[in-house]
């Protein structure tokens, strides 16, 4: 790229990947076999903004089609990580809620996760992640809405 500026912004997403990746590899290797990252992520979704929601606002959510989150729900509700429910304001869908299993699940997973996160936290103060965390929400922010303008101007 021509724009050192732009290249910045380039590098930015570059260590994102980077760090999407090795945040993966760290979170599989303390799930069960035959589980991946995108279903905790599902798990981890519901458990931070309550269930009910559904198949599509989940793949919407995670930008993927709606056959890869049916396929991801499909394998959580086979080990009775997450319910289907009737929605109540739309008969032809269902609500996707955590189950209790679903909520033991994601809490063994994240116990298995302490020592790394306690390793983070000696290398990375508290107040630092804060700091970093907050500009990469405003960041996530922007993308969000930037994504939904530029889908607004494809149609």
């Amino acid at each position: 790229m021509a724009d050192p500026e732009l290249s910045e912004h380039f590098q930015l997403f570059t260590e994102i990947g980077i760090l999407e990746q090795l945040s993966r590899a760290r979170l599989e290797a303390c799930l069960p076999a035959g589980f991946v990252q995108p279903q905790f992520a599902v798990l981890n979704h519901l458990a931070r903004l309550g269930g009910g929601q559904t198949p599509g606002a989940l793949a919407r959510a995670f930008q993927v089609p709606k056959t890869s989150m049916t396929h991801s729900l499909s394998i959580l509700e086979r080990h009775a990580l997450v319910e289907r429910r009737p929605n109540p304001d739309d008969r032809r869908s269902a609500l996707i809620h955590l189950t209790e299993q679903g909520h033991r699940f994601r809490a063994r997973v994240l116990e298995q996760l302490a020592p790394d996160m306690t390793r983070l936290a000696q290398r990375f103060p508290a107040e630092r992640i804060s700091r970093l965390r907050a500009e990469l929400e405003d960041l996530r922010r922007f993308l969000d809405q930037d994504r939904d303008a530029t889908l607004a101007l494809k149609r």
